[in-house]
């Protein structure tokens, strides 16, 4: 027997807002049964799990121990620019002169993602993140 994952549970102050950023940073949809005020709301990834954003009285504190990584269909620097400009915050830069490494940016509400390089980073640079 196994078990499957569902979702992936992100704790927040707003439901809807952050699942409309995460349905911009992936290009996926909100659930159509969230709305602005909704305590709940679901960015629905195609053939993956959901990401599911529930409100809590609480704001974070200290570092996620669980975290997105993404790889983004164009080249890793220009994701992290499109991001930026969709209200993500650089907090470190890891990426390395030879290509290698990653960003880590937070969304909104301060929850830390990574970007890694590409496929055709990768293809260009040779493996790694």
């Amino acid at each position: 027997m196994i078990s499957v994952v569902q979702n992936v549970a992100i704790d927040c102050a707003d439901a809807y807002a952050l699942a409309r950023f995460w349905s911009e940073v992936t290009g996926a949809p909100v659930d159509p049964r969230g709305e602005p005020g909704s305590r709940e709301a679901q960015v629905l990834l195609p053939g993956g799990p959901v990401l599911y954003f529930n409100e809590v009285p609480e704001p974070k504190s200290g570092k996620n121990r669980i975290h997105l990584c993404l790889r983004p269909s164009t080249t890793r620097e220009a994701e992290v620019e499109r991001l930026l400009g969709l209200g993500a915050t650089l907090l470190d830069d890891l990426r390395e002169q030879d290509g290698s490494g990653w960003a880590v940016l937070a969304d909104p509400e301060g929850n830390e993602f990574c970007v890694l390089r590409s496929d055709s980073d990768r293809a260009a640079q040779g493996g790694g993140a």
